[in-house]
């Protein structure tokens, strides 16, 4: 508004400037016209037969400085006081704004010649006080209208404001509420348009739940720590207050002692890994790996452990190689093929190959126990849990870490595992890795 007011005002005056100038130009046309110079160069003529407009002012000066002819001469001008002194022995007409104590004048000068020979100076006036007014009328009124549009704007943005800004209340008192009464369910009810606003509220809300389960999470880990380490800590105490009672050892209280000791330690190493996993500080050491040797050396160990419960075949196996960390990758297999062999009945049978399949490699372990129900498939790779509809649980049980560990390895790797089971049929878990390049 500012800038608009100030190009209004110099346009303004640029044009009520130009129409003088014209008038003043016409005037001196008519004058030069009407006069004529003797032969002493004097400038003779009747001017006052001249028509000319009322506000026009005229003087007429020679070389010597003096006033050869006045018209209309304004009141308080003598006969020595020129409208524009600087302009009289200019060369060329010239406009000029003067100012004095009573008047601002717009004067053009135009030089007077008689045959190519300078013999005095015309200059005609015309008053600018109405330009002046004008000028400081158009000020005020657009001061006016800057004054009432910056209130109608401002209000106008005050408004607007506060209707789009409103949504932002319920998040402030929904944070407030959270931060009271430690309730991460509380969500952000919004019904509007899916602006800045709508997209900063989603993102609030997925935030919520995101927290509500790292919560839930927690607290789930807590309890299920708990539970894990309740039972063996259970027997200990136990075999120490009956070896107390006897005062002597007993073999099978300290065998107890020690199995439960040992599932103690894999829990904690469990969540020690789990721990360092997630925070980022277990680090893999990768270089190349022959997978096909790695899956034979797993085969060998793992059929010591089988024994005569079950039989454990190598299926087809192909030449890979990959990146990756080579003890990780020896863990996650050594953890399948257990729980396959821990879970699968007498008799049955487990078998692990390996196939290259395009840019990918894909180990397989398939046993033929009694499966997984499908409602626990989607939470098998979730620590501490455990499908007990299917596998008994029992001193060689796991905490349902393993799944874990194994999972988080192979995504560090850029591979998946994927998992298939029927019960009744068996389980199969395949791995996929990308091969090396």
């Amino acid at each position: 508004m500012l800038v608009f007011a100030a190009a209004a005002i110099l346009v303004f005056n640029a044009i009520l400037v130009n129409q003088i100038d014209n008038a003043l130009e016409n005037a001196a046309a008519v004058i030069v016209s009407g006069i004529r110079v003797n032969a002493l160069d004097e400038v003779e003529g009747n001017l006052d037969s001249i028509e000319l407009n009322s506000d026009v002012y005229v003087q007429v000066w020679m070389l010597d400085g003096d006033a050869q002819t006045g018209l209309r001469t304004l009141e308080g001008f003598t006969d020595q006081q020129p409208f524009d002194r600087t302009a009289l022995m200019l060369e060329t007409p010239v406009y000029r704004d003067t100012q004095t104590a009573n008047y601002h004048l717009r004067v053009v000068s135009v030089p007077l010649e008689r045959n190519e020979h300078r013999i005095g100076t015309l200059q005609i006036a015309m008053n600018l006080d109405v330009v002046d007014s004008a000028r400081i009328g158009l000020g005020r009124t657009l001061a006016i209208i800057w004054l009432v549009s910056i209130l109608l704007s401002g209000n106008a943005a005050w408004l607007t404001l506060g209707q789009t800004l409103h949504p932002l209340k319920p998040i402030s008192e929904t944070a407030e509420q959270i931060n009271r009464a430690d309730d991460l369910s509380r969500r952000i009810p919004y019904d509007g348009p899916q602006d800045e606003i709508g997209s900063l509220v989603d993102s609030f809300n997925q935030t919520l739940e995101r927290l509500e389960a790292l919560f839930t999470s927690q607290q789930r880990l807590l309890a299920d720590v708990s539970h894990e380490l309740r039972t063996p800590l259970t027997v200990i105490k136990g075999n120490v207050d009956l070896m107390r009672r006897m005062k002597s050892l007993d073999d099978e209280s300290l065998t107890s002692i020690d199995q439960e000791a040992g599932r103690l330690s894999r829990l904690v190493g469990g969540l020690l890994l789990l721990a360092q996993a997630e925070s980022g500080k277990l680090a893999l050491v990768e270089k190349p790996v022959e997978l096909d040797l790695l899956v034979t050396e797993v085969f060998q160990e793992m059929s010591i452990l089988a024994g005569n419960k079950l039989r454990l075949h190598l299926n087809e196996i192909d030449q890979v190689i990959i990146n990756g960390d080579r003890d990780r990758l020896k863990q996650v297999l050594i953890n399948l093929v257990a729980n396959a062999i821990q879970y699968t009945p007498s008799g049955g049978e487990v078998f692990l190959s390996l196939e290259k399949i395009g840019e990918q490699a894909r180990i397989i372990c398939r046993d033929t126990g009694p499966g997984i129900p499908a409602v626990d498939l989607p939470h098998i790779f979730e620590r501490f849990y455990r499908a007990e509809k299917s596998r008994t649980r029992g001193k060689t049980t796991g905490f349902g870490l393993g799944l874990s560990i194994a999972n988080w390895i192979v995504e560090r790797h850029g591979g998946r595992i994927e998992v298939d089971s029927k019960e009744g049929k068996g389980t199969s878990f395949a791995i996929w890795l990308p091969v090396l390049r």
